[in-house]
């Protein structure tokens, strides 16, 4: 696929449909705008970014504040310059949860954030590697959650996933978490059963090389349907793919995959499952976008002194 152009249905469509492509779960801090040009390029209209670890541990409470603040400011300003609507969800993600004093101030810090504008789930909250301050901070985030009727984004271990999958499941539904509104993140073949018994989403990263592939999630939709399946990237600062659900769209359509099927895994769906959150504007989606690069955000822009384009393309 040419990752430059949008991603279009097979001509023996009843049209040759453009896709708009939601991809919601993508840490866009770590993409480039070059990253950028290609999403708005290749269909990508809406994207949603949750808190995650950096790569090496934060040492203070500070951090998260700019970090956290950047999530509903700068990033969002970012990506709408090249015509994508950026969502975002607040948390304290399981990896750093083990630093327990560092991670009570950071709960204490949730409120503040995580009923801001843009904001459409707790998340990514859940398990690494299983341990009891991951569970307190996970449970603290479910109830805040439950209190302020919230979607919760699950992320689930890399190691003994089933097992933490169950857990993850099990632990939402005793903190009160009505499953419709439990989106539960990184699942395999291993997984999906339980997520879609327990009547929670099941979210899928696809990744160049590990964990889930594009082939593979073409089987899954292929065995169990389009129903609470959503396809994302999970893109970060590692070797990932920004453009893998549009990829994954591609792949799908060309192994018989039903263009409405498609349509629910890569859109729909996600549309349905974080809208819940009454902060996405549907109207706002079905409109082309049009940035007005004139912009600023705290006198700050991303052209570098470059001619802004205001009301036309800005993805080539």
């Amino acid at each position: 696929m040419d990752v430059h152009r949008r991603v279009s249905f097979p001509a023996h469509s009843d049209e040759d449909t453009v896709v708009r492509f939601f991809d919601p779960h993508i840490h866009m801090t770590s993409r480039t705008t070059d990253d950028l040009q290609a999403m708005a390029a290749a269909g990508i209209r809406a994207v949603i970014e949750p808190a995650f670890w950096l790569g090496q541990p934060r040492t203070n409470v500070g951090s998260f504040i700019d970090y956290f603040s950047s999530l509903v400011g700068w990033e969002r300003f970012r990506c709408a310059q090249f015509g994508v609507a950026h969502y975002c969800a607040i948390g304290l993600n399981s990896k750093e949860a083990n630093n327990e004093g560092l991670a009570r101030d950071v709960l204490d810090l949730i409120p503040e954030f995580a009923l801001k504008q843009g904001v459409v789930a707790i998340g990514e909250i859940g398990y690494d590697e299983i341990t009891e301050a991951e569970d307190f901070a996970y449970r603290a985030q479910l109830d805040f959650a439950r209190e302020h009727d919230m979607v919760v984004m699950v992320h689930t271990p890399h190691r003994d996933k089933k097992r933490g999958t169950q857990r993850s499941i099990a632990v939402a539904s005793e903190h009160g978490i009505p499953m419709e509104k439990l989106i539960v993140d990184h699942n395999n073949e291993e997984t999906i059963r339980d997520v879609l018994d327990a009547g929670a989403w099941a979210a899928f990263t696809i990744y160049p090389n590990t964990k889930m592939s594009s082939a593979r999630m073409v089987e899954i939709v292929r065995q169990y349907g389009p129903e609470r399946l959503i396809v994302d990237s999970s893109a970060d600062w590692g070797v990932s793919d920004p453009l893998a659900v549009p990829k994954t769209a591609r792949l799908m359509l060309e192994r018989g995959i039903a263009r409405a099927d498609v349509e629910a895994v890569t859109w729909g769906n996600a549309l349905a499952a974080y809208g819940q959150s009454q902060q996405i504007d549907l109207d706002e989606l079905a409109r082309e976008p049009s940035p007005d690069q004139r912009q600023l955000f705290a006198d700050n822009s991303v052209l570098r002194g470059q001619t802004p384009r205001v009301g036309e393309s800005v993805s080539n």
